[in-house]
């Protein structure tokens, strides 16, 4: 544990690396068969390292993000390690510009790492620095199941399944309503009762295509489906919820907790799963919980499982963990997963720290 009062921000270390997927994951939009990852080190005067990453989805925008982390250097340099004040400066700096998309990346990525930083030197864990404990979460396995067919998204379902998880997740949009049905109800017998099964559509569907194919869904048992229409679409949201049984999943697509505010204000959606980047880092997500609570909306996490067990931890409506593992590779301990539930590891900061020689290996020059 570090003596000092404050910590000081000395530099940025970041790095980009593509680490291939384990199971390419295809969606209505396409096929990811790498995580495009800007692995962050935010380093301090006191010797102190805060680490996170970001999923940059392509590799079209992981350059660009680390470029503007590293211009973001000379803006921090000399700051205190005070996440809420770094993002105000830095929101400001980016007021006429906006703070979603790459900027907004960034932004939550120098977030992230200074929580950890803060958490490392206070020998803590995130979630004990937060003033939580290190609550047990149910997790859900979205490390597959995309879209391939019936016959093998079966047989998939029973190895995300096995190793005990409570609930999985399947990607639907396919070209008609038949295959969708097919392949919802070969996962089903796959897995039976005993696990729930999430559905996510990318958001593939108009909002009367969307209220269509899930009317015909409703009585499939399906926990949840995400995002049938455009994300930024929350009246239309709105309309499918009064048009259909089953409950809408919306929330990966906040950028910032005031987007959340509007979409619960529309009742777009049934439940909440912010993304630990786009809702802007640490600092972000515990106003969405805020948000969450008032709401009584309750809140599962969307990628960046190794943030979000700590940021669940303290969340007043904390739900479900999206359990990926496709940061693994770079990382020295990977999140454990213990009977389907995941609990925010006892160790300093975020538990985030790296596998030096896989990283080598994956390396983008």
């Amino acid at each position: 544990m570090v003596a000092h009062a404050l910590l000081t921000v000395r530099d940025l270390r970041v790095r980009a690396v593509h680490v291939p997927l384990r199971i390419p994951l295809q969606t209505s939009s396409g096929t990811i068969h790498i995580a495009p990852l800007a692995l962050i080190d935010l380093l301090t005067d006191e010797g102190v390292t805060g680490s996170t990453y970001l999923f940059c989805y392509t590799p079209l925008v992981l350059k660009p993000v680390v470029q503007l982390l590293n211009e973001l250097v000379p803006v921090i340099r000399g700051d205190a390690v005070a996440p809420l004040e770094l993002d105000r400066k830095l929101r400001a700096r980016f007021r006429l510009l906006g703070v979603k998309g790459v900027v907004g990346m960034a932004l939550a990525g120098i977030d992230m790492a200074a929580w950890d930083a803060l958490a490392t030197a206070q020998g803590l864990p995130l979630a004990r620095l937060l003033g939580g404990e290190l609550r047990r979460i149910p997790a859900y396995n979205s490390c597959g199941l995309g879209m391939i067919g019936a016959e093998r998204a079966a047989a998939e379902a029973q190895q995300l399944a096995a190793p005990g998880f409570p609930a999985i997740k399947v990607r639907l949009g396919y070209a008609d309503l038949a295959t969708d049905l097919a392949v919802v109800r070969a996962v089903k017998r796959a897995i039976g009762d005993g696990v729930h099964l999430m559905s996510d559509y990318n958001q593939a569907l108009s909002v009367a295509e969307a209220s269509s194919r899930i009317q015909a869904l409703d009585g499939e048992g399906l926990y949840w489906v995400e995002e049938p229409t455009s994300a930024d679409d929350h009246a239309g949201h709105a309309q499918i919820r009064t048009r259909t049984r089953s409950r809408i999943q919306m929330g990966e697509n906040w950028w910032g907790p005031h987007e959340m505010a509007v979409c619960v204000a529309a009742g777009a959606s049934d439940f909440g799963m912010p993304d630990a980047m786009k809702i802007g880092g640490v600092t972000g997500w515990q106003r969405a919980a805020a948000i969450g609570e008032t709401a009584g909306l309750p809140l599962s996490s969307h990628l960046f499982p190794e943030v979000s067990a700590h940021l669940l931890a303290v969340t007043p409506t904390a739900h479900w963990l999206e359990y990926v593992d496709w940061a693994d590779p770079v990382l020295q301990e990977p999140l454990r997963v213990e009977a389907g539930h995941v609990t925010p590891p006892d160790v300093p900061g975020t538990g985030i720290r790296w596998n030096e020689d896989s990283i080598q290996r994956c390396l983008v020059p």
